[in-house]
């Protein structure tokens, strides 16, 4: 058995949205009035008020995250550059160290 997609007209929508802020109606409310899914009617809400996704508290815009990634990208380089040098430092010690191998 297949779901059936319901279509709103864009005014339906606006009405429904009305409805919700002028009337003072709860989601479940405005839903049951209008035989729709509570969610629906829940995303026309979120799309009236200028944001299309809820953003959790603390979450930060794709801009801050791009500049972080970039620093921790410039960080591990520098580590890695670090970590080479040792590596390097290391083998030069333990070969001095040896005995017989000093000149």
């Amino acid at each position: 058995m297949k779901k059936q997609i319901r279509r709103y007209s864009p005014e339906f929508r606006a009405e429904a949205v009305k409805m919700i802020q002028e009337q003072g109606l709860s989601h479940d409310e405005a839903a049951k009035r209008l035989s729709m899914p509570r969610g629906t009617l829940g995303k026309w809400m979120l799309e009236a008020k200028g944001t299309a996704v809820p953003v959790a508290p603390g979450a930060r815009s794709s801009a801050d995250l791009a500049a972080e990634n970039a620093k921790l990208r410039k960080e591990l380089a520098e580590a890695r550059l670090e970590r080479d040098i040792l590596k390097k430092a290391t083998a030069y010690f333990a070969r001095e160290s040896l005995p017989g191998t000093r000149s």
